[in-house]
């Protein structure tokens, strides 16, 4: 089978029930942020900073992908993909409470940056924040959705301690914004 259907050479593309729309559409843009947090996500379980952490990162790789399935599917075909438990938002909040116990404090603002990996750790947490931005404006009042968005802003609050974390076990200090008066 071809990878190149040819379909979306006019800037036109199917979701999942078979509708087109253009692929600036809200839904194909919601999805498509989901799908560079997936990739990023891929980034950050590939760096030896992360070993400890690759399961939960593959795991949140999987979760979005029943999320952008859920997505991109306006009819609701595929119901079963679109549930996200509380089971799975434990398991984040879990991940973020083992790495919140070894790291000091937060009393301000920090500004990303340090090292490699914190940087790509601050993009990612970028895009899921994206990510969600789009999801809520796209099916906040969809309860299908409800633990979807909490997944993905629970996902969010696990890539900033991923952040620290991984900046506290590199000794890399944090600079901490200090706005001036």
């Amino acid at each position: 089978m071809k990878i190149y259907t040819k379909g979306g050479d006019r800037g036109i593309t199917s979701l999942l029930g078979g509708t087109r729309v253009p692929k600036d559409d809200p839904r194909i843009e919601c999805y498509g942020t989901v799908d560079e947090l997936i990739s990023w996500l891929g980034l950050l379980r590939d760096q030896p900073e992360t070993v400890e952490y690759a399961e939960l990162l593959v795991s949140a790789q999987d979760r979005l992908m029943y999320i952008s399935s859920a997505l991109a599917d306006e009819k609701k075909q595929l119901n079963s993909l679109s549930s996200i438990s509380e089971p799975d938002i434990n398991n984040l909040e879990s991940g973020i409470d083992k790495m919140e116990k070894d790291l000091p404090a937060l009393d301000s603002f920090i500004l990303p940056g340090g090292h490699t990996i914190v940087s790509w750790c601050h993009i990612a947490r970028c895009v899921c924040r994206r990510a969600e931005r789009r999801m809520v404006a796209l099916v906040q009042d969809d309860k299908d959705f409800i633990q979807s968005i909490k997944y993905i802003n629970r996902l969010s609050d696990f890539l900033f301690m991923l952040c620290r974390k991984i900046a506290f076990d590199l000794d890399v200090e944090e600079i901490k914004w200090k706005p001036e008066l």
